[in-house]
């Protein structure tokens, strides 16, 4: 099976996309593989023969980038005789491209806005699927520092403009034991629209209603900083010099740069999968959504022992009934990977995501299983 992805180049969408073309066996694959422990080619995990073809396109949110590594490595071995395409253009690019018809399933770090389910309905009823559960890491490049405890509001202020040095007596009052530079401090934030901007905005608000006045928001709402294009974009902003911090998939943060232990309740909690899926869990769902529309509303607030509440769910959005049988199964198909067990621990793997919890796995795949023609 081939797969290929489109990246994303500049902060044009669809410009100078990069496509990666993967052969389903061999030692030359880019994914890597491991043939051993796989399904042989044409095989189901079950060991039933893969009557999949065709071609699949979706875009979106570029945090979900690894992890979709992985599920395209998995579900290609599987499915020979299908090429999935995926172009990380971001989370509001990819809702937008499926509104528009553009692709046939989504990624996106926040569901779907009520005026967007109506701009889809022209094309079909769009439902969410909870896919990915990562914390989103507050990381920052300081040389000899790892880990910084912040409160909430300090972080508003931070990415506010309010605090503008890392020696500030809000910063220093909660990391008496560490040697702060007197270094002016650079906050960077996603140049395109993004589904982990709306989240880490959405905890700011929450979290620190008083600095933060702005509600979540997919677009940054502060002018002045630095910024990035996409997730990686991001990240190198802030690799790129001393005195930046930024905000990303945990996942894609290299070890060089520190991380933020975020103050929830009286401690300090460090993003990892374990306190994001503590957060999951202390969060309720969205009772407005229709029967397979599944959407997180997650808890900013909580106090949760060990909850670390700066965390995004990440979704697929797709139809609940397509024109045409072969896509319908193909998104059927991939989408079931993508939620089942196994294709949720090799996100784990991949990403260091949180897995799905049990009841939360249940539903979406029941969402998948909606999925038909009409």
């Amino acid at each position: 099976m081939k797969l290929s992805l489109h990246g994303r180049v500049g902060a044009v969408a669809l410009v100078g996309a990069l496509a990666l073309s993967l052969a389903a066996c061999g030692s030359d694959d880019p994914l890597d593989t491991d043939a051993s422990a796989a399904p042989g080619a044409g095989e189901t995990t079950s060991g039933e023969t893969s009557t999949l073809s065709g071609e699949l396109d979706g875009a979106g949110a570029s945090s979900q980038e690894k992890a979709m590594d992985a599920w395209r490595a998995g579900f290609q071995t599987s499915n020979p005789d299908v090429t999935v395409n995926y172009d990380p253009v971001g989370s509001s690019g990819g809702r937008q491209q499926f509104i528009d018809g553009g692709v046939d399933w989504a990624g996106s770090d926040s569901a779907l806005k009520p005026e967007e389910i109506e701009s889809a309905a022209a094309r079909c009823e769009a439902i969410d699927i909870p896919v990915y559960i990562s914390p989103i890491a507050i990381t920052f490049n300081l040389e000899g520092v790892t880990e910084l405890k912040l409160a909430p509001a300090t972080v508003a202020k931070i990415f506010r403009g309010d605090i503008t040095s890392w020696d500030d007596a809000a910063i220093k009052a909660d990391n008496p034991d560490v040697e702060l530079p007197a270094l002016t401090i650079t906050p960077v934030h996603r140049a395109d629209g993004s589904g982990t901007t709306k989240n880490f905005t959405d905890y700011l608000n929450k979290a620190a209603g008083d600095v933060w006045t702005d509600e979540g928001a997919d677009d940054w709402p502060v002018e002045g900083g630095e910024s990035g294009t996409g997730t990686s974009g991001l990240v190198q902003a802030v690799q790129a010099a001393q005195g930046t911090i930024g905000y990303a998939d945990e996942s894609a943060v290299p070890a060089e740069l520190g991380k933020v232990s975020v103050k929830v309740g009286d401690a300090f909690v460090a993003p990892s999968a374990e306190s994001a899926a503590a957060a999951l869990a202390a969060s309720p769902r969205d009772e407005e959504r229709g029967e397979h529309d599944i959407a997180v509303k997650v808890d900013r607030t909580t106090t949760a022992a060990g909850a670390y509440p700066v965390i995004l769910v990440s979704y697929a959005v797709a139809c609940l009934t397509y024109d045409d049988q072969e896509t319908a199964d193909l998104v059927k198909g991939l989408l079931g990977y993508v939620v089942s067990e196994e294709g949720q621990a090799a996100a784990q793997t991949a990403a260091g995501s949180a897995p799905l919890p049990a009841e939360l796995a249940a539903d979406a795949k029941a969402a998948v299983d909606a999925i038909s023609v009409g």
